[in-house]
C-alpha cells in the first residue's frame, strides 16, 4: 500500500515538475490583444514581425531567418518550423535538397538514397494580394498552432517535413492593416466605432512599383 502511494505521489510530482518546465509558447490573443479573425481588428506585419519573434524565442521548433528585404525596407523574415532535431540539422537538409535539385550526375540509387535522408520541404505563404486580408492573419494563426501543438499528426508533419511560412507582402500588410485600423477616412475626425471600419480607399499602392502584386517576386 505505502509502496502504491509513494509512486502515485512520484507521478504527479514529476507529471507537475513537467507542466512547470515546459516552455510556454503565447497564443495570438495574448501578445495582440484579440484572436486572429475577431471582427473588427487586423495585425499589420509590425505585429506580426514581433509575435514571430517572441515564439522563436520561446520554442525549439522555430528558426527565424529575413530573405531580404522589401521596396519598403523592412525585413521579409521567414519562419522555419520542424521538430527540435530537423532544426539543429538544417544545413544537413539544405544541402540534400540543394543536391537533388542540381542532380547532374547523380545515380538513381543515390538519388534515393539522399531522398531517404532528406526531408519534404513545404513552402506557406500569404498575403499576397494585400487587399485580400485573411492569408496574412491566418499565417500568424498557422505558425502558432505549429509550434503549439502536440497531438500525433502534428507531431509526425514536424517529424517528417520542414516547412517555411513566409508573409508575402509586408509592405502591403502594414498598409492596408494600418489603414483599416485608424478607423476613419480623415485623420483630423473622431475615431469611427470598430463596426464601420472599412479597407477600402488606400491612400496608395499597395506595391511600391508596379501598384499590383504580379506573383513573380519570389
Amino acid at each position: 500500500m505505502k509502496s502504491r502511494l509513494s509512486l502515485s505521489l512520484a507521478l504527479v510530482l514529476c507529471a507537475s515538475l513537467a507542466a512547470q518546465t515546459a516552455p510556454k509558447i503565447t497564443p495570438p490573443k495574448d501578445a495582440l490583444g484579440f484572436n486572429l479573425g475577431d471582427d473588427y481588428q487586423m495585425a499589420n506585419y509590425a505585429q506580426l514581425e514581433t509575435y514571430w519573434k517572441k515564439l522563436a524565442s520561446e520554442s525549439d521548433r522555430m528558426k527565424l531567418v529575413s530573405i531580404g528585404k522589401t521596396e519598403e525596407g523592412r525585413d521579409q523574415w521567414m519562419a522555419i518550423i520542424s521538430s527540435p532535431d530537423n532544426i539543429r540539422n538544417l544545413e544537413k537538409y539544405k544541402q540534400i535538397s540543394q543536391r537533388l535539385a542540381h542532380a547532374e550526375g547523380l545515380t538513381d540509387d543515390q538519388a534515393h538514397e539522399l531522398a531517404r535522408q532528406g526531408k519534404a520541404v513545404v513552402w506557406i505563404d500569404g498575403g499576397l494580394h494585400a487587399t485580400e486580408t485573411v492569408g496574412s492573419q491566418q499565417l500568424m494563426e498557422m505558425v502558432y498552432q505549429m509550434v503549439s501543438r502536440t497531438d500525433p499528426e502534428t507531431m509526425r508533419f514536424l517529424n517528417d517535413d520542414i516547412a517555411l511560412f513566409v508573409q508575402a507582402n509586408p509592405d502591403g500588410q502594414d498598409l492596408v492593416a494600418n489603414w483599416y485600423m485608424r478607423g476613419s477616412e480623415n485623420p483630423n475626425a473622431p475615431l469611427k466605432p470598430p463596426e464601420q471600419r472599412r479597407n477600402g480607399g488606400l491612400p496608395r499602392l499597395y506595391a511600391k512599383y508596379v501598384g499590383h502584386d504580379d506573383n513573380r517576386d519570389f
